[in-house]
């Protein structure tokens, strides 16, 4: 069973380092236990959970574009990724390429269409996302009109050039839905062979602002066909602050599964994401087939000062290894007057995890700046380090994915080395005391910043893995032994392997 996150109040005393309330077993019992327990699950023939996906870290730094919410990517087999998103004018469609993802930031920008002068598509020009269908390029977008500017509803550009920088685009109209009502949001996946739309939409019926819904494509990519599925109404208390919406839903498939998520409650701080789940060979118009997640997957952060992260989208890093979160957030909770009118919501980045039971792991909008990685055991391949208690540890199925996201950044003690800043408590660090590493605030002291700076090497059991010599005691490596991290001498090869660890 893995431990729960330990305190969040990082002002609170760290004398006593206890362990999960209610758990009174020593670690080494607990231990021997689970290890007698995958023993007799397998003796038993029972499932036993598989380590997580793993795969090498990924390196963007966030913000990755200012002032662009609702942003969606799409990696095309031609070596680009292609970026769109709201425009804080809400006045046109705007599109960026780069052969790397980093390398959005800095893309040309091109306005590829613009709203109308009157009637239709005249205003409100929301959350444009980009697909590839049939050797063509479909933008899927919402608006409203000149003499309505909230009567939304949701169209589809086309394109046949083989850059959508280039050629022109022409308007495929409206997307026909069973009502003529408030809708917005299209997205489109495929799964097994099977083309579906989802999207939201203010069923007339329900006195919610939108709730998601799903059907298959047409013959053409801008009409659905057949059933039309309700999967989420906002029900929960997270999903009906300021607004009961449920908006803006994505897609990503994995481990034969497929996973939709979608955004909750008004655009301020509130907004966050919750997650539906289907197997992949389920009837997916049958909304018995999704399971809905109680509580929110992704929401604001006070200690990362990220606030109102939501309407993404997937991609894959540039290895094809790593799948990626884009969303948008804050970086302030407060807003003056109407959200939807404050123009800074950033595009961002971070890696997406994968639980052993083979579930997606979001874990906290991670801080401004250079993305975190994890540290995995060279020789307990499914442990990481993280911490509870302020105590460094290695251990697996880390719940609480922040505990065991670290940023490698210039070391506080310079001289070429690093140091290792926590992801939900930053300011805090991975120092040793007493030989024993700890997350710590940073106090200033050249104490300090000794005893939280290390020497990266190659890893001594395994050069493609890291090892971190400390900077204050040459020839002491980080390294775990009886789960715990200490900075020690190592010789032979079982102390060299628990001194190696691999980034992901």
């Amino acid at each position: 069973m893995p431990l729960p996150s330990r305190r969040t109040d990082p002002n609170t005393p760290r004398a006593v380092h206890r362990g999960p309330a209610g758990h009174g077993v020593p670690r080494r019992v607990r231990s021997l236990l689970a290890a007698v327990l995958v023993v007799l699950s397998v003796s038993a023939g029972l499932p036993v959970a598989a380590p997580a996906h793993a795969a090498p870290a990924v390196a963007y730094t966030n913000p990755l574009v200012n002032q662009r919410a609702d942003p969606h990517i799409f990696r095309h087999t031609d070596g680009y990724y292609y970026l769109t998103a709201t425009v804080p004018q809400y006045d046109r469609i705007v599109l960026r390429r780069a052969t790397t993802l980093q390398g959005l930031a800095t893309a040309a920008e091109t306005t590829i269409w613009s709203r109308h002068t009157s009637g239709e598509m005249g205003a409100h020009i929301w959350a444009p996302e980009i697909h590839f269908i049939n050797n063509r390029w479909y933008v899927y977008f919402a608006a409203g009109r000149t003499d309505d500017v909230w009567r939304i509803r949701m169209y589809v550009l086309e394109n046949a050039s083989a850059n959508p920088l280039t050629g022109s685009w022409t308007e495929r109209g409206r997307i026909t839905t069973p009502w003529d009502t408030f809708s917005l949001d299209a997205s489109t996946f495929v799964a097994n062979g099977v083309r579906y739309l989802t999207w939201a939409q203010q069923e007339p019926a329900i006195g919610n602002n939108s709730n998601v819904y799903l059907a298959r494509m047409g013959a053409n990519p801008w009409q659905i066909t057949g059933t039309v599925t309700r999967l989420v109404v906002p029900t929960y208390d997270w999903e009906t602050r300021g607004y009961r919406v449920a908006e803006g839903p994505a897609v990503i498939q994995r481990n034969g599964r497929i996973f939709l998520t979608y955004s909750a409650s008004a655009t301020d701080a509130n907004y966050c994401l919750g997650m539906l789940s289907a197997s992949v060979s389920a009837n997916l118009l049958d909304a018995n087939s999704w399971s809905k997640s109680p509580s929110p997957v992704f929401a604001s952060n006070a200690a990362t000062s990220q606030y109102g992260p939501g309407h993404n989208s997937f991609t894959v890093s540039e290895d094809g290894q790593s799948d990626i979160l884009v969303y948008h957030d804050r970086n302030y909770r407060d807003i003056t007057g109407d959200p939807l009118n404050d123009p800074n919501r950033r595009t961002r980045l971070q890696k997406v995890y994968w639980n052993a039971d083979g579930t997606p792991n979001f874990g906290i909008p991670v801080p401004d700046g250079a993305t975190p990685v994890r540290l995995r055991s060279h020789d307990q391949a499914t442990s990481y380090i993280r911490h509870y208690d302020y105590r460094a540890r290695v251990e697996p199925n880390v719940a609480n994915l922040a505990d065991s996201q670290f940023r490698i950044v210039s070391g506080l003690a310079g001289a070429g080395s690093v140091s290792l800043e926590s992801t939900n408590f930053p300011g805090y660090y991975l120092r040793h005391r007493g030989y024993a590493l700890y997350v710590e605030k940073n106090d200033g002291s050249a104490l300090f910043g000794g005893d939280a700076s290390f020497r990266r090497q190659a890893g001594l059991a395994d050069s493609a893995g890291i090892s971190l010599e400390s900077q204050n005691f040459p020839g002491r490596h980080v390294r775990h032994r009886d789960g715990l991290l200490y900075i020690e001498t190592v010789s032979s090869s079982a102390e060299r392997a628990s001194a190696t660890f691999h980034l992901e």
